[in-house]
C-alpha cells in the first residue's frame, strides 16, 4: 500500500531524507545556545566597569575562550539554518533560492570565522 499519489509515483518525487537531520541541528542548537547565552550575559554584567587587564585576564582563561568559541559555533550554524529554512520556503526562483543559501553558507562561515579567530587571538596574546 502505497501513500503517494499518482502524479507522484509517476515523477518519482518524494521525500529528500535532508529534514531530518536539519530539524535535529536546529533543536540541539537552540538547546546549546540557551545556556551559553545565559553565562555570556551573566560574564559581560559581571564584568561592567572592569578594566582592561581584567577583561582580559577573564578572556585568558581557556574555559572561558571554549565557551566563547562554542557559542559562535552553535550561533552561527544555527542562524544559517534557520535563514535556508526561510528562504527555502519564500524564495520561489530555483536560482535566487541556491545563490541565496551559498551565500547565507559563506557568510555564516566567514563571520563565525572571524569571531573564531579573533576569541582565540585575543586569548593567546595575538
Amino acid at each position: 500500500m502505497s501513500f503517494r499519489t499518482p502524479l507522484g509515483r509517476v515523477r518519482g518525487l518524494g521525500s529528500a531524507k535532508e529534514g531530518t537531520h536539519h530539524w535535529w541541528a536546529q533543536r540541539v542548537t537552540a538547546i546549546a545556545l540557551v545556556p551559553l547565552t545565559v553565562w555570556i550575559v551573566v560574564s559581560i554584567l559581571m564584568l561592567a566597569g572592569a578594566d582592561r587587564g581584567a577583561i582580559a585576564d577573564w578572556l585568558g582563561n581557556p574555559v572561558t575562550a571554549g565557551l566563547l568559541v562554542m557559542t559562535i559555533l552553535a550561533a552561527f550554524h544555527h542562524g544559517q539554518l534557520g535563514l535556508q529554512v526561510v528562504i527555502e520556503d519564500y524564495v520561489h526562483n530555483e536560482g535566487w533560492k541556491i545563490g541565496l543559501i551559498v551565500f547565507v553558507k559563506l557568510a555564516a562561515l566567514l563571520f563565525g570565522g572571524i569571531g573564531i579567530v579573533s576569541v582565540l587571538m585575543l586569548a593567546f596574546g595575538g
